[in-house]
């Protein structure tokens, strides 16, 4: 699934473990995809914010993410420490298999997958090992998105379970999984929408999904 992310990217932590500031949350690029976002249902009362978009390569925002919760870090956590508490919604856009807009090939079609795969890249994103060199992290980060890519590319494999959480209030089958960073589950709504979720810290078997109203009230 080839995509860039714009609009909105995650800040890289700093020196010390410390976020640097923040960019100014935009939500021009969530605006200008032709599909509903979902988020953590109104059962959820806690902090809700704007992650990133990401772009096929024709331009089409094709998916991205709003997390829920405290803000993750990539700090170097110690051990009992508390790492925060958070789920973050993916939404991708149900698409076939169609032409690029040169004419001269295809771009992938979206899936149940695609899903699965995005949310676990995203969940490793914020949970490296902190006690790991940095002139590792790359080849581990390399190494463990292969992984989430082979387990996303086999759903009905034994490393997923089946949970049902509400989507719109109607019960919804999804494709789950946990490992000792954290749990990354995937469906599909009845909207023309894969929902992918992942996070730690908040159990995955109370959440439900919901679509989002309005998009820029997340600004």
């Amino acid at each position: 699934m080839e995509t860039t992310s714009r609009a909105v990217e995650q800040t890289p932590a700093a020196e010390g473990g410390q976020h640097a500031p923040t960019a100014r949350r935009t939500v021009d690029g969530y605006l200008e995809a032709p599909f509903p976002w979902y988020g953590l249902d109104e059962a959820f009362t806690g902090p809700r914010w704007l992650m990133q978009v990401g772009a096929a390569v024709d331009g089409a925002v094709e998916h991205g993410s709003i997390g829920h919760g405290d803000e993750p870090s990539v700090r170097h956590e110690t051990a009992g420490e508390d790492r925060g508490k958070f789920a973050v919604v993916v939404t991708v856009a149900a698409n076939p298999v169609r032409r690029s807009p040169d004419g001269t090939g295809l771009l992938e079609a979206t899936s149940v997958s695609s899903a699965a795969w995005l949310a676990g890249v995203g969940l490793l994103t914020f949970t490296w090992p902190g006690q790991m060199d940095h002139s590792l992290r790359d080849d581990w980060l390399d190494q463990q998105t292969e992984t989430a890519w082979v387990l996303a590319d086999d759903l009905a494999g034994p490393d997923w379970s089946t949970l049902s959480l509400p989507v719109d209030g109607v019960p919804t089958s999804f494709h789950y999984r946990e490992s000792e960073f954290g749990w990354v589950l995937a469906g599909s709504t009845s909207q023309g929408v894969h929902v992918g979720a992942y996070g730690r810290g908040m159990s995955a078997y109370g959440l439900g999904f919901a679509m989002i109203k309005d998009i820029e009230t997340y600004a």
